[in-house]
């Protein structure tokens, strides 16, 4: 069965994570753009501040404090979405952290509370969404990563988690798309390392202050990548430059991409003592930002 995506300006899309990062970059974009969307992530003040400022503007939006981890929360995400908007059209799942730290330092309960929301997040997301999405057709886009197959040292449970992402998300492709013979397309994004507050927000095991290695993208970049799946069909989608070099590296000379992937320990951290170490794996954050605190960004 093919496919056919309303034009943005008709949708009703849902957004994961849409309190900071390409979440709220995907949100604000999505919203000036015409469509009506639902913001869900735990970060309760700032997306009620988020919506406000697109209802003020013109734009159609509804927030929904919401722990991904949980399905029942998930649930009400989309029942909120449905009781405003009366349908979904398009659920993007962009909810995601990190942990800074070897994988034989890193707590058993910080790992599985990664994947939780990493993965587990993806899961309630793009199941509670499906049913939906069926009714009339729709877009099932999954955020994963550069590193779903790449890996990097030091964020090595967060490269397991991306991996599992992708494992998930292709074969649900898969039973959606060529068993079922849905009306609906499934979508993973993979992006590069991208200039949000990722690493202020993540779980941090290093005596210094987490970064991200350069270059980075543009959290707009992402979005944009999002959207356009929310109307066009694609199977998995690469955004930025080094996203495409590493997959392509990590798969085709794998010995190459170890050598370059180690080097990469140094560009994970910067010269600066660590400040909050916890981030915001078990408590949520509010600074609703689109960019991180990168200056060579």
């Amino acid at each position: 069965m093919s496919v056919n995506l309303k034009p943005l300006k008709e949708q009703v899309i849902v957004i994961t994570g849409a309190s900071s990062g390409i979440g709220l970059a995907t949100a604000e974009s999505a919203a000036k753009q015409g469509a009506k969307v639902v913001l869900a992530a735990r970060s309760g003040k700032t997306l009620d501040e988020v919506a406000s400022r697109i209802n003020s503007s013109g734009g159609q939006a509804v927030a929904v404090t919401c722990d991904v981890a949980d399905r029942g929360q998930v649930d009400a995400v989309a029942r909120a979405a449905v009781e405003r908007f009366g349908r979904i059209d398009t659920w993007a799942n962009v909810a995601g952290l990190a942990i800074y730290g070897r994988l034989d330092e890193v707590r058993d309960e910080d790992s599985r509370r990664l994947f939780d929301i990493n993965f587990w997040g993806v899961v309630y997301g793009s199941l509670v969404a499906l049913p939906h999405l069926k009714k009339q057709g729709g877009a099932l886009i999954n955020v994963g990563s550069e590193v779903s197959e790449a890996v990097v040292p030091i964020l090595g449970m967060y490269s397991a988690s991306k991996h599992a992402v992708k494992g998930f998300t292709d074969a649900l492709r898969l039973e959606i798309e060529r068993v079922d013979k849905a009306p609906v397309s499934v979508t993973l994004i993979q992006p590069t390392a991208v200039d949000t507050p990722f690493d202020e927000h993540a779980r941090n095991y290093m005596d210094q202050e987490a970064d991200l290695p350069s270059p980075m993208i543009d959290p707009q970049q992402v979005a944009d990548a999002i959207l356009s799946a929310a109307v066009k069909p694609a199977r998995d989608v690469k955004v930025g430059m080094m996203a495409k070099m590493n997959t392509f590296m990590s798969k085709n000379l794998p010995g190459i991409a170890d050598r370059m992937a180690a080097k990469q320990v140094q560009n994970l951290q910067r010269d600066e003592p660590v400040k909050e170490p916890a981030g915001t794996l078990y408590t949520p954050g509010e600074a609703g930002r689109t960019h991180g605190n990168h200056p060579s960004a």
